[in-house]
């Protein structure tokens, strides 16, 4: 009995939602080719917050190697690009991350999924709405571009080479002919790159989530003619104009001003202050408040549609999904967002908020990588409302059958061989659940592995017999159960998108989330497992008695006898 009600409750938290199915007018034609795909790209995740991050990142953890840091985050993205358009191609209707998840890996995964996405959108609303918030009107993309460029030629005409190469007499210099006691930073090393190598990985967790419009390529693929093609470049293209802005807007900055006297909350009219430019860094300054105040509408937008997406389903709180009648605005997520930013502001310093959005978006694309590592070794799964009934229907077991007299699996009879020679060529039931099994595993030796990385990397790679001897013993545990993986069959449904070189990209991906990730500090981890604390409170507590799926499932377990002559041919009409 008691595993019985085990298993139910597994049950309940696996269920996925069924897509509904589609009409023929809502099936878009292909019709959007690399350029467009471009453009709308670089309008979502060319973010105005880099005028706010380059200043945070330079001063407290990259100093001038930020353009480093800029890249590795640039290139750690483009992986994560492709598992966000893989998933979406999963779905036969397009949707945000969180109604993927829900419709391919079920209703805890999708929980997690969305609860955590708040956490860097009610963060971003925050930070933008605090610089952002005197000034009302909108700025387009292309004014956005020409006031980057304006800025990184502006750096390069005021700037000072020397900035990169400073040492502790001109920071002893600084020090001394400064008035303000806040606007010198710490000294690290000096040079180019004042804080190592562990800063450059740091001040790549941090920019993480200024890249997170990528995700807006997942609703837009399918409407090309050639996504397995066009996904790729578009993404690179994307992530290469938004690392030469960033990249420009950060150097800039460190040119015109030694990095430990960056202005963390005010940056960029500063150093146009600090060159001499006074003019134009009040320029600057309204230009960026009125571009932060659209980013903020932006943010509170997508903000507020995943809140009453939850809602609706009925993992957050019914009240939430609650709008104003005359134009459908989600009211009520607006007002309690903002009321949690106001609360957030109180507690926290902008760093603190920068991290807390950086490893929100870091977990989230290590959900979605694990996503498309277990779904591609899964048998054939049918995601739409109609086809999801009958398929139930057809597994319901004959009435007096014992489930031990279904027809077996091919390989059960020798467990150890199938997991490295499956004699099935497409995938099974029980080869689907040896991926699970694996990669549940492999994020486990993963997340030690990066643990020794970062915080006794010294001990590992000098030679010290423990540390040495446990990583090399944790490389070989996952090499032979990437092997294993890579051993089962591969779904071969047709997909718009598929990711290369599975299952080595993914667990390299998965590798680097997690390493990066680790690179933040012990408090940041508190206050992470603090909010998702706070969010399995509500979902156990609420959201899984509450949701859709749960009042769907009732209808469903009739006698056996009944369903099937209800459904047996000609038994309906339909």
């Amino acid at each position: 009995m008691l595993g019985q009600h085990v298993r139910q409750f597994g049950e309940k938290l696996a269920r996925r939602r069924p897509v509904e199915p589609r009409n023929g007018s809502e099936i878009s034609t292909p019709h959007l080719n690399i350029f467009s795909l471009v453009v709308f790209g670089v309008n979502r995740t060319l973010r105005v917050g880099v005028y706010i991050l380059a200043g945070v990142v330079a001063v407290y953890v990259a100093g001038p190697a930020i353009i480093i840091s800029l890249l590795v985050a640039g290139v750690f993205n483009l992986l994560s690009g492709f598992y966000l358009a893989e998933l979406g191609a999963w779905v036969p209707r397009s949707g945000s991350v969180y109604f993927n998840s829900y419709v391919t890996m079920g209703q805890l995964h999708a929980f997690i999924t969305g609860w955590t996405l708040i956490l860097p959108l009610v963060l971003g609303l925050l930070i933008l709405g605090v610089h952002g918030a005197a000034l009302v009107s909108k700025v387009s993309a292309g004014f956005n571009v020409l006031l980057l460029s304006f800025i990184t030629l502006s750096g390069f005409i005021k700037g000072d080479l020397h900035n990169w190469q400073l040492t502790e007499q001109d920071y002893k210099l600084a020090a001394s002919g400064s008035s303000d006691s806040y606007s010198l930073g710490l000294l690290g090393s000096g040079e180019f790159v004042p804080f190592g190598f562990e800063g450059i990985l740091r001040g790549a967790a941090l920019p993480f989530y200024s890249y997170f419009g990528l995700n807006a390529i997942v609703t837009k693929g399918r409407e090309t003619p050639n996504p397995q093609r066009s996904i790729p470049w578009s993404l690179g293209i994307i992530i290469s104009i938004c690392f030469l802005a960033y990249s420009g807007v950060s150097a800039a900055l460190t040119l015109m001003v030694p990095y430990y006297q960056v202005h963390p909350n005010n940056p960029l009219p500063q150093a146009f202050h600090h060159v001499g430019w006074a003019p134009a860094g009040y320029f600057v300054a309204v230009v960026i408040l009125c571009a932060l105040f659209y980013s903020l509408l932006l943010v509170m937008l997508t903000m507020s549609r995943l809140i009453c997406a939850m809602a609706e389903d009925g993992l957050l709180f019914r009240g939430l999904s609650q709008t104003y009648a005359r134009r459908g605005t989600p009211i009520v997520a607006i007002l309690v967002s903002a009321t949690l930013s106001g609360i957030l502001a109180v507690l926290f310093e902008i760093f603190h908020l920068l991290e807390l959005m950086s490893i929100g978006t870091l977990f989230v694309y290590f959900l979605v990588t694990f996503s498309v590592l277990v779904l591609r070794y899964q048998p054939d799964q049918n995601f739409s409302k109609k086809e999801k009934v009958l398929e139930e229907i057809e597994m319901e077991p004959i009435v007096g059958a014992s489930p031990l007299e279904s027809v077996p699996e091919a390989g059960t009879s020798n467990p150890l061989k199938s997991l490295c020679n499956p004699i099935s060529t497409t995938p099974t039931r029980k080869s689907g659940q040896i991926v699970y099994g694996c990669a549940f595993l492999l994020v486990l030796l993963l997340t030690i592995l990066s643990l020794l990385l970062a915080l006794w990397p010294s001990r590992v790679f000098s030679g010290d017999p423990g540390f040495t001897a446990g990583a090399v013993l944790l490389l070989l545990l996952i090499a032979g159960i990437t092997a294993i993986i890579w051993r089962q069959p591969q779904n071969p449904s047709p997909l718009p998108f598929r990711v290369p070189a599975l299952p080595i990209l993914p667990v390299l991906s998965i590798f680097l989330n997690v390493y990066l990730m680790m690179q933040l500090s012990s408090v940041i981890w508190a206050e992470f497992g603090i909010w998702n604390a706070v969010g399995f409170a509500i979902y156990f507590g609420y959201g899984i008695r509450h949701s859709l799926e749960e009042k769907r499932d009732p209808q469903l377990p009739a006698s056996t006898s009944q369903t099937l002559h209800e459904h047996t041919p000609g038994a309906e009409s339909s």
